[in-house]
Formats: structure tokens, sequence, C-alpha cells
């Protein structure tokens, strides 16, 4: 076999232990301010990814789903659940992994975990949309729901956006405990609330990370002043919601991609001809974001494909020259590509 043949059948994997090792070694904040770069540079160029909504697998207590996309030059797809009721089962909400793949060999050269690098892509996300559409002088932050995604949050709109207050609320009082201890070194001023009132008192930004499966309204109207920036990216399931549609009746509304965001966020709630704009318009300069001090903005962020190949194409970027991932004898590679079963025969 040739030396290419050979060095394309290695696939590069990288594990959580790996991605772990990874993030302290870039540093977290570096990680996520780098993420956004990557994912606002692919949503500039928007226009050239295939985009789909994600093919879901439903049933009563989750999801199981998969996201793919292309440039024309790589392939990157995410197999992804959500499944709420693990967390009274100790297990995680959310677990992933991700490949990313040549367009014109059709060989992987990534294989990875994603169940770290999905939280750190949905925090860079929020990040991002926050940039472009929260006030400039907003530097509090109200995070409601301090389960998983929260810490991650918290970080990025402090790496981005430099944002120093986090205001932190939680129907379960031991996860704002928890959050506050991860955070504690993290060069934020931390402030538990009681109820989601007290947390968004004073807050430019308004995150809500929640993870029940239902038509909830975390966020009453007649809690939501004028000027504030919303990331609502809990709801991102049919059926599954965070705000009270006044709210999205009364904010100027930003989506990753309709077809999907109308089936999955916030605007499930509205009608199909809701006016929306899609976030990429508003990073590549034709189309508005924040028009005026007292206007809220919503970004209904749901989660998209070209996020993950944005996150897949930093991560294959950094771990070259690394000890950060082991390759894995995934591709069969026969002396003769039309020998494979010639290959399983001399391996006896």
């Amino acid at each position: 076999m040739s030396l290419k043949a050979s060095q394309l059948a290695m696939v590069p994997f990288v594990s959580v232990d790996n991605m772990m090792r990874l993030v302290h070694h870039i540093g977290m904040e570096r990680f996520m301010a780098d993420l956004a770069q990557e994912i606002e540079a692919d949503f500039a160029r928007w226009e050239l990814f295939d985009k789909t909504p994600r093919v879901g697998s439903h049933s009563e207590v989750g999801v199981i789903e998969l996201m793919p996309t292309s440039d024309g030059a790589l392939y990157g797809f995410k197999y992804v659940n959500g499944h709420p009721k693990n967390m009274k089962e100790g297990l995680q909400t959310v677990t992933a992994f991700g490949v990313l793949s040549q367009v014109d060999t059709g060989y992987p050269i990534l294989f990875s975990e994603m169940t770290l690098l999905t939280a750190l892509r949905t925090a860079s996300m929020s990040a991002v949309a926050t940039k472009h559409l929260a006030s400039p002088d907003a530097k509090t932050m109200a995070m409601i729901g301090n389960g998983a995604q929260s810490e991650f949050q918290c970080i990025a709109q402090k790496a981005v956006n430099g944002v120093d207050t986090i205001r932190l609320y939680d129907i379960d009082s031991a996860a704002t405990e928890k959050c506050m201890r991860n955070l504690t070194d993290a060069g934020l001023t931390l402030v538990p609330c009681t109820t989601p009132e007290d947390a968004i008192e004073g807050a430019g930004i308004i995150t809500t990370a929640t993870a029940d499966k239902d038509m909830q309204t975390i966020l009453t109207d007649n809690m939501v002043g004028s000027g504030v920036h919303i990331n609502a990216i809990g709801g991102d399931c049919p059926g599954k919601t965070e705000l009270h549609r006044d709210i999205v009746a009364r904010s100027t509304v930003f989506v990753e991609y309709p077809p999907q965001t109308r089936i999955e966020g916030e605007i499930q709630q509205m009608a199909p001809d809701h006016p929306i704009t899609e976030l990429w318009q508003v990073i590549n300069g034709t189309a508005k974001g924040r028009q005026s001090a007292s206007e809220i903005t919503l970004f209904d962020g749901v989660g998209f494909a070209i996020e993950d190949f944005s996150a897949l194409r930093y991560v294959h970027s950094r771990i070259k020259d690394t000890p950060f991932y082991i390759d894995l004898d995934l591709i069969a590679d026969p002396d003769d590509p039309r020998d494979l079963f010639g290959m399983v025969k001399r391996a006896q």
C-alpha cells in the first residue's frame, strides 16, 4: 500500500480525556473565544453550506438526532441525544460524538467526542449572538438554569463580550450552588438568586438553559423589560419552550436555520409566518441586528449543524503535533482496493 493510503486509513480520535486536556492546554476562555471566531467565519459564508434540519428519532423520554452539513470541501455530522429524564438517573442529559470527513475521498479525518464539545460550541454560539445583538454596555447576565450548560455559557460571555457579573437562578438550589463552586476562580462576580425575577434585575443579557421537555414559561411577559437581549437555548425540540409567547411577540427574533427553529424553537408557539431574521445575515452585514436601545432582541437558539462543523474543524486544526488524540484503525485498507476479501483471508 502507498504511504498516503496508509495515513488516510488511520483516523485521529479525540476522547473525552483528550478533549479535556486540549481545553486546558489552550485555556477555557481562549478555546471558546477561538471557537466563536470559527463560528462567525462559517456563518459569514453560510450560503456555501448544505443545510437541512436535523434528523430526529423522538420517543416519549427523549430524542436521538443526526446533524449533517458540508461546505463542499469537508463534510461533518454529529450524533446527539437529548434525554431530560437522564438527570434523575445520574446520567448526562446530552451526549454526542462527531465525524469530519474529506469530500473528495469520503475518508474521515477526525472522530471526536462531542458531549463536552457541544457544551463549548453552544456557549460560543450564544456569545456570538450576544456580540451582535445585545447593547454594547451590557456586562451583567442572568443565567436561568444552572445545569450542565451554565458554566460554559458564563465563561464564553466573559471571554467574548466582557461580561463581568452573573446572576444565577435555578429551581434546584443545589444546581446554583454547584455553578457557584465551579465558577469561583473564573473572575466573575456571582450573585445567587432565589427567584427568576431577582435574577434578571439589572441584567442586560438573559440566558435561559433549562432541560424540561415541556412547554414551560420560565420567563413571563411582565418579567422582561425593554432593552435586554435574551439567549433562549433550552427550547430545542418540538413541544419544549422556555418563554411566554408574549415575550416572543414583542421581541425582534433572530434564528439560525428557520426550517429547524420554527419546529423546535420558541417561535413554534407563533404563527408560521412570524417575522424572524437569520443571524448569518446580521454577521455578514446583509441584515440589521439591534436597532434601538429599547428593543428586546431574542436569539432563539436551537443549535445547528454548521456550529458543530465549526467546532470539529477547530479541534482538527488544533490537535496536529499534539498528544491530545490517538490514531484509530478505522478504515479498511487492503493492498489492492478491489481485494477486500483477500485482506480478511490473509489476516487468518
